[in-house]
């Protein structure tokens, strides 16, 4: 029997659509009217000879990845996508093979065909998507089987869709404050290991030839480029085994609770990352309790997501303190982590029921403070970064050039 899409409104003025089975176009109306339904557009859909599908399954297996990791942009337009249509009345199914038609990551598309996969075959959203837990973590599970049970999967997604916006927004700013000093120093390396490599040893064999009395700033930094010339390559080898064994111990659980440490105790920066790690605590737990995720499990889903062991040992003590019949913000209190602020407000919340309400205003208020600091952050560390660039690279012109200068006083006497 023909298949065709239609699109249609209700009394309400509501968009439907939707693909059904029927003998001809006249036929789709006559059923659509008498769902009371006015009837926008009607199409039927040609079905594709086996030789027809071959070929556009070889079109999709050349398709061209923009990149092969999925990045929070490729989660951010899937839950926007899925949740326009899903309200518009779009099966599940056929929503995520449109989707997965679009992305730009390959191994986000490989996971979008397997959990297109399991739900034809009968599994739920929620569990096809707990088989990819490095894509989709148990933040996301989570809120998608609340949705499943309630039927409010397009609310839930666009609570993600919300989340996630404001994460990428927030990441974004702190990146930004960071990469333009990164570059800055990165500038100036370059240019010591440029006139190391090239320009020294020219210099070098000029003055050699004049044979006379070289400044001590010039003798010094002559022997620094020469010592960096001669182990050019050991240095490299050096810097890079260095990163590396420091990465695989950051991964390690000391590792990484030593780290945590070092960065909690820095002057004002530490500060600025207790209140990142408050805001993405914050952000979570509002967002899982708005969505009607009990708050002892909103704690345990809030524990494995928050990426910071030393919060995470903290929120596992509120966890077992509420479960014993505390109240959340007295947990809180306690712990001696989370800003007296922030306490106050979820005490609040606790008080007049807006517990979810409470925690998104407290990850709005954190999240504006550290912004606010990553923007003052970029406007003063610029003007010492140009100063400390041009000490270097004016370090070395003079070093290499006064030898000259006093030459030609010489000559000139």
């Amino acid at each position: 029997m023909p298949k065709f899409s239609f699109v249609a409104k209700d009394k309400d003025g509501k968009t439907h659509k939707n693909i059904i089975d029927a003998i001809n176009e006249s036929a789709v109306v006559e059923r659509l009217q008498k769902q009371n339904l006015f009837v926008i557009s009607i199409k039927e859909l040609k079905i594709a000879s086996p030789s027809q599908k071959r070929a556009q399954a070889k079109r999709q297996a050349k398709k061209r990845f923009s990149h092969k990791k999925t990045k929070l942009n490729d989660l951010l337009v899937f839950a926007r996508q899925m949740a326009t249509m899903l309200e518009a009345g779009v099966s599940l199914l056929r929503s995520l093979n449109v989707i997965r038609s679009q992305v730009g990551s390959e191994e986000f598309s490989i996971a979008l065909k397997r959990v297109r996969d399991n739900v034809e075959q009968g599994g739920s959203l929620s569990a096809a998507l707990a088989e990819h837990p490095k894509i989709f973590n148990q933040f996301w599970v989570s809120l998608i089987e609340v949705g499943e049970a309630s039927g409010t999967i397009p609310l839930v997604l666009n609570k993600l869709v919300f989340y996630l916006e404001q994460q990428t927004k927030f990441r974004s700013t702190i990146i930004s404050g960071l990469v333009y000093p990164l570059i800055l120093f990165m500038v100036s390396m370059g240019a010591v290991i440029f006139f190391a490599l090239f320009v020294g040893p020219r210099f070098e064999s000029i003055f050699e030839t004049m044979e006379i009395d070289l400044p001590l700033i010039t003798i010094i930094l002559l022997a620094t480029f020469k010592f960096i010339k001669s182990y050019f390559f050991v240095l490299l080898g050096v810097l890079a085994g260095s990163i590396f064994f420091l990465q695989k111990f950051l991964q390690t659980y000391s590792g990484k609770m030593l780290w945590e440490k070092f960065i909690f105790n820095l002057p004002q920066a530490g500060e600025v990352y207790r209140l990142i790690i408050v805001e993405r605590f914050a952000s979570q737990m509002s967002i899982l309790i708005d969505s009607g995720v009990p708050i002892l499990y909103a704690l345990e889903i809030t524990e494995r997501l928050v990426n910071n062991n030393t919060c995470a040992i903290i929120v596992n003590d509120i966890k077992e303190s509420v479960r014993e019949g505390a109240l959340l913000a007295h947990s809180m209190e306690r712990t001696d982590f989370f800003p007296v602020m922030a306490s106050q407000m979820i005490t609040v919340g606790e008080e007049t029921g807006e517990l979810s309400k409470m925690l998104k205003h407290v990850a709005a208020y954190y999240q504006e403070v550290v912004e606010t600091f990553m923007h003052r952050f970029a406007t003063i560390i610029e003007p010492f970064m140009l100063v400390f660039m041009g000490a270097i690279i004016g370090t070395i012109v003079i070093a290499m050039f006064l030898p000259m200068f006093n030459i030609s006083q010489l000559g000139g006497g």
